[in-house]
This record gives C-alpha cells, sequence and structure tokens, in this order.
C-alpha cells in the first residue's frame, strides 16, 4: 500500500508537469498535418461513421434500443471506448518510448501514463461535445441523473491510471505484452457492449453475468445509465464493489512492480 500512495503523491506533486508535457505531445504528434489537431477527432469520428454504417443500419436496421435512437446509444459506448482504447495502448508504451529521456531529467518516470491520459482528453472532450450536440437533436435532454457522470468519469481515470501504471511496466520487462494487449482489446470491443446490447441477447445468463464483471463494461454502461437517465450507480453496489476492488488489486501489483523495476527500466531497454 505505500508504493500506492508514492505513486498518488507524485502524481499530485508532478500535476503541472502533466499538464505542459501532455499539451506538448498533443502539437508535436500533429504538427506536420495540414489540419493538425483536428485529426484529434476526425479519425474517431470516421470510425464511428463506418461502425454505424455496419452495425447500426446493416446489422440492426437503425432499430432503437430500449427506447433510445441507435446513434445516440452507441455513440456514448463508442466514444467511452475509444478514450479506454487509446489510452490503454498509449499508456502501455508511454514508459518504453520516454524512459531514456526520463533518465536524463528529473521527474518520476510513472507520471507518464498519466500524461499519455491528458494528452487524449482533448480527443476526448470534442467527441463529447458532439455526443451532447446529437443527443440535443433527438431531444435528449440534461436531467439530475447527469451529476453522476462526475463518479463514473473518476472511475474511468483511476481504472486507466492503474492499467498505465501495471501495462507500462509490464511492456518493459516483456516486450510482447504490448502487442499481447492489443489483441485482448480487439477482443474487448466486442464483449463490452459498446456496439450492441449484452442484456438483449440470447447468451446464457451466467455469460451475461460474467460479462457484466468486466471494468470496461461498467464503465461504458454506467455513461448510458447517466445519459440516458436509466439509474444511479449505488443502485448495483455490488458490480460497483467488485469495479473499485479490482482497480485496487490491479493498482496494488503495478505499484510493486514498477517501485521495484524502474530503477533498472534502462538496463530492461
Amino acid at each position: 500500500m505505500n508504493n500506492v500512495m508514492l505513486i498518488i503523491k507524485e502524481q499530485i506533486s508532478s500535476f503541472g508537469i502533466i499538464s505542459r508535457v501532455s499539451k506538448y505531445e498533443e502539437k508535436a504528434t500533429y504538427q506536420s498535418h495540414y489540419l493538425g489537431l483536428m485529426w484529434q477527432f476526425l479519425n474517431p469520428l470516421i470510425q464511428i461513421g463506418i461502425y454505424y454504417l455496419i452495425f447500426g443500419i446493416g446489422l440492426n436496421g437503425a432499430r432503437d434500443v430500449d427506447g433510445v435512437p441507435f446513434i445516440v446509444w452507441m455513440l456514448i459506448g463508442i466514444i467511452v471506448w475509444f478514450f479506454i482504447n487509446t489510452s490503454l495502448l498509449g499508456g502501455s508504451n508511454s514508459i518504453y518510448n520516454k524512459v531514456a529521456m526520463v533518465s536524463k531529467m528529473k521527474f518520476p518516470v510513472s507520471i507518464l501514463p498519466s500524461i499519455n491520459i491528458m494528452s487524449n482528453l482533448v480527443s476526448y472532450s470534442w467527441m463529447m461535445g458532439i455526443l451532447l450536440t446529437v443527443m440535443l437533436g433527438f431531444g435528449i435532454y440534461p436531467t439530475v441523473y447527469w451529476i453522476q457522470y462526475i463518479y463514473y468519469f473518476i472511475c474511468m481515470i483511476a481504472f486507466l491510471f492503474a492499467m498505465g501504471v501495471l501495462n507500462s511496466t509490464i511492456t518493459i520487462l516483456v516486450r510482447d505484452y504490448h502487442i499481447m494487449l492489443q489483441s485482448i482489446l480487439r477482443l474487448l470491443f466486442y464483449v463490452s457492449g459498446s456496439i450492441w446490447d449484452i442484456q438483449s441477447r440470447n447468451f446464457p445468463d451466467w455469460l451475461v453475468h460474467t460479462l457484466q464483471l468486466n471494468p470496461v463494461y461498467y464503465l461504458i454502461n454506467g455513461f448510458r445509465e447517466t445519459f440516458l437517465s436509466q439509474g444511479w450507480f449505488w443502485q448495483a453496489p455490488t458490480l460497483a464493489l467488485i469495479f473499485w476492488g479490482i482497480i485496487l488489486i490491479i493498482l496494488l501489483i503495478g505499484s510493486h512492480l514498477h517501485m521495484k523495476f524502474r530503477a533498472r527500466f534502462v538496463d530492461f531497454i
């Protein structure tokens, strides 16, 4: 637990560095492109259009999901998924790609996954703006349920931070891990409810309950319940406890490995 507290303190004390470096990363990534930072939301926007044509119109026939227009229902899941997927993959490689630079500078290596998460927030913010515009266009207006967006956003950041610490460390120790993570995320895309309603499928009850234990499903479903005013997070206390229990376990393991090996990261590379 001491390792967890130390890493969290490093994030707090280095928040200014995290913010500045993340802004630099955003500009550097698209510096040579004509449209620049516009690609941060154009890329996911194009993918959303493709997924809607295939899964929304092609497979679903543009039918509503529980009375909600499919495009709105899908957008909520896809936007959350894009942010999670990009942050997990980027966080996994964050230390590996920057460890040589960090070894020559005075700031903790543990903030690199956080820098990656903050960099991705710009694209996420643009997509959330598009989501709100689409929802208003379909007559879906804010309700008191939207307050719990704060809770689920904190859940998402906590999940990404815990996974970032763990994945970035394992990627240093086992380089093949990053490739394996890409394959795992492709599978998670289809079993996390981002593009279809797991509960409406003809799956056995035990399989549905098992899939609901997935932290990514918890987040996507939570965002949908928030924006579509379907329920409060405390109405499913068991799933909430399981989610935070998983986060704690991941953070404990990730922090232990990170603190144990980070003095030798350069040697491993």
